[in-house]
């Protein structure tokens, strides 16, 4: 195994999992709460990567970030190189692609939260910006673990965009999946045999996490508030 490839890939993962935490976030609660007629365009943008082929959503950002668009060209202004076939390229085609695996638990568990607890918390003169990190973002703790370890899996086995946007650069773009494919097409099958099965564990792995996560948490503020409901029928 290539262990630089692997490096890069970890980086890489580690870093869109981080920045899609942060931008994820304000995306989902947006999403969420808000009562715009017009939000089922942004929720159909933020799900685009799902159903789009990788090699297309590749091609626009390369065309994007390209020294043909005025955005590639005041970002080779700004920070002196361009950036397709740079880490940083990859860093920001694996954010547009990963882009739903974060928001769409994000918004899932943000949604899960009991209105009441919103409402007893505005009611307790709490801005909605201390209510979101005291009552609905503590609640929503498993699908923000969600969130992070999908997102920084499926960054791992990224291959279409990784190949049209950042290229095969030792040490700088090649991931563990396009290592997999030199290997295939060097008709090194049994190296490429021992990477695809680390990364069949490993993705695995991820999903037992996920599923054991979201089986071993329970909501227990709604339960608790349905209990008092009861109660104050039965009295």
């Amino acid at each position: 195994m290539n262990w630089t490839s692997v490096q890069t890939t970890l980086q890489l993962a580690g870093v869109t999992s981080m920045i899609l935490l942060l931008i994820g976030v304000p995306i989902a609660y947006w999403l969420t709460f808000s009562q715009r007629r017009w939000k089922f365009l942004v929720e159909s943008a933020v799900a685009l990567p799902l159903v789009l082929p990788p090699t297309v959503l590749g091609y626009y950002v390369l065309v994007w970030l390209g020294p043909h668009s005025w955005v590639g060209q005041a970002i080779e202004q700004t920070i002196g190189h361009r950036l397709p076939f740079t880490f940083e390229g990859l860093v920001v085609a694996s954010c547009l692609y990963s882009l739903p695996f974060a928001v769409q638990p994000l918004a899932a568990g943000f949604a899960a939260v009991h209105p009441r607890l919103i409402e007893a918390s505005w009611t307790l003169g709490i801005s909605k910006f201390m209510t979101f990190f005291r009552v609905i973002l503590p609640q929503s703790g498993p699908n923000v673990l969600t969130a992070v370890v999908l997102s920084f899996a499926h960054t791992v086995g990224e291959f279409g965009v990784v190949l049209m946007v950042g290229g095969n650069i030792e040490g700088v773009t090649r991931t563990i999946s396009i290592e997999i494919y030199d290997e295939v097409q060097t008709l090194n099958f049994d190296a490429a045999g021992h990477t695809a099965i680390i990364l069949l564990l490993f993705s695995f792995a991820v999903l037992s996490l996920v599923y054991a996560v979201n089986r071993n948490s329970r909501p227990v503020w709604p339960e608790i508030l349905g209990e008092k409901k009861e109660g104050r029928h039965g009295g």
